[in-house]
């Protein structure tokens, strides 16, 4: 499916997401005739080819089941549906292009020749080979196991006019396939859920009240002598009004207002909560919400590192949660706002330099021990980290196993094609989105098998581009570990240990 324009490319969104939501019912992502008959305005449709609806039923002998198929989807899309043709040099294709063909004629379907894409050129298809292998567990020698041919790979245009030269229109169609779509999706300002207040106060007129009654209450836990009060509230009681306009006139007052809602609730369900660090430390209204626990003027932190009017950028408070009690948290915040408008970020490992290594040499079954030699030849930087190539050009031992090795040559050269490219999908171990309505409106969402919470499909650079906000919400294990030392304490000794109140020369 392509989007023609921007009610397509949401139709899109939504049912790519729709089809991950409902993932522990059906098992796999898929949509059904009844989502696209709902979600179809503004998309063009391709059949599929071969391996599409139409040609498993045409191949499994329910032709007639595939031609009502047919009219079916040429009901819903009309004149957006596209009869799709490729070769790839496979039997099947032989097989079901005739069929195509026949049902493009008597249904007045315009043909489209296409080429699955896997791989950038077609010097790439054994290491390729190897990284399916890699991404199904499997190894190259199997035979019941997934297979691409050498000719999924970018092929340019004469090539494509070459390979469909006696069906020219099918190549015709391309163009006028781009020509039928103009959209593409602009970046958006931050779009962030409102805060509700039970006073029906504006964010603005919530965050000057809480940060105000918040500061009167870190004062008073000073134990200060009125005289030491007065002189210091001033100085607070200012800087806390200067934090305040710039925090405003940014227009950010709901986002302090969200991060200082779950963070009191999680306070007062007594999950430990980190004292916070960077630069949200330096500031006051923070401080005074309980956001921080770090008095910045006690300390000289200084505000403008977090949010300097002269370069807008949205906030980004690092918080730490006990690790025991983090998804606490974050149910409590898909309850405040709705749980489909909560998600995590997708993250995509990548295949690094000893990686690659290790996973192409499990694949072509090389001995661990030959492998694990090779990889620590490698230099290990994680702060750095060293390039395959990079480990080649400065290690006379790995050119030697290189050049006296045809397996160590082979194992090389399919790594050095391999390296950089993604390994498997993931969830950002800290970010999470809360967006101001349903975020499947905005981008696509993806289900991770380990998670009951939805992930975006866009990773963290491509999220914010879209308008959505990151709220980070790490489960560290030193506050699960400070935690339970603390109830240790109180349950063999009797004694209350208030972290907070140890003094910081104790």
């Amino acid at each position: 499916m392509i989007a023609q324009n921007e009610h397509g490319y949401k139709n899109l969104i939504h049912l790519i997401s729709h089809a991950y939501e409902d993932l522990p019912n059906r098992g796999m992502p898929y949509v059904t005739l009844e989502d696209l008959e709902s979600n179809n305005e503004g998309v063009l449709l391709l059949s599929g080819g071969a391996k599409g609806a139409l040609g498993a039923l045409f191949l499994n002998g329910k032709k007639a089941d595939a031609g009502t198929l047919l009219q079916k989807l040429k009901h819903i899309f009309l004149d957006r549906l596209y009869i799709e043709i490729q070769r790839h040099g496979l039997e099947e294709e032989d097989k079901t292009e005739p069929f195509f063909l026949a049902q493009a004629a008597e249904h007045n379907l315009p043909l489209v020749a296409t080429n699955d894409c896997f791989f950038a050129a077609s010097n790439m298809h054994e290491a390729h080979d190897a990284l399916l292998c890699i991404a199904e567990g499997s190894y190259v020698v199997e035979e019941n196991r997934r297979r691409e041919t050498s000719h999924h790979y970018f092929k340019s245009q004469e090539e494509m006019v070459e390979l469909f030269q006696n069906i020219p229109e099918a190549i015709e169609n391309t163009i006028q396939i781009t020509k039928r779509c103009a959209f593409m999706p602009e970046p958006s300002k931050p779009l962030l859920p409102l805060f509700h207040t039970a006073s029906g106060r504006t964010e603005a007129e919530e965050l000057r009240l809480q940060a105000k009654e918040g500061l009167q209450g870190r004062l008073n836990r000073k134990n200060l002598t009125a005289d030491a009060k007065k002189a210091l509230s001033k100085t607070y009681e200012e800087r806390l009004a200067y934090e305040l306009d710039v925090i405003i006139d940014m227009g950010f007052s709901g986002y302090f207002l969200i991060v200082s809602d779950f963070i009191k609730w999680a306070k007062n369900q007594n999950i430990p909560v980190g004292p916070g660090r960077g630069s949200g430390a330096g500031s006051l209204v923070a401080w005074s919400l309980l956001i921080t626990d770090i008095d910045p003027i006690q300390f000289g932190l200084i505000f403008e590192r977090f949010l300097n009017p002269e370069r807008v950028s949205m906030p980004d408070f690092d918080i730490d949660f006990c690790q025991d009690r983090r998804d606490e948290v974050i149910r409590y915040v898909q309850g405040r706002y709705g749980s489909e408008k909560v998600a995590h970020i997708i993250t995509f490992g990548t295949l690094q330099a000893r990686a690659v290594l290790r996973d192409v040499g499990r694949v072509l079954q090389m001995p661990y021990m030959q492998v694990d030699r090779i990889c620590k030849l490698v230099p290990f930087n994680p702060a750095s980290p060293c390039t395959l190539q990079e480990a080649i050009d400065q290690e006379p031992a790995l050119q030697k196993m290189y050049k006296e090795d045809e397996t160590v040559a082979k194992l090389v050269d399919i790594s050095l094609q391999l390296e950089g490219l993604y390994r498997h999908a993931s969830t950002h171990a800290a970010g999470l989105i809360i967006g101001d309505r349903a975020l499947d409106t905005l981008v696509p969402l993806y289900r991770d098998p380990k998670s009951d919470i939805l992930a975006t499909q866009f990773s963290m650079k491509y999220v914010e581009l879209a308008g959505l906000v990151k709220f980070d919400f790490l489960g560290l294990k030193t506050l699960t570990i400070l935690k339970r030392t603390v109830e240790l304490v109180k349950e063999y000794t009797g004694k209350v240990v208030d972290l907070s109140q140890i003094p910081l020369d104790d």
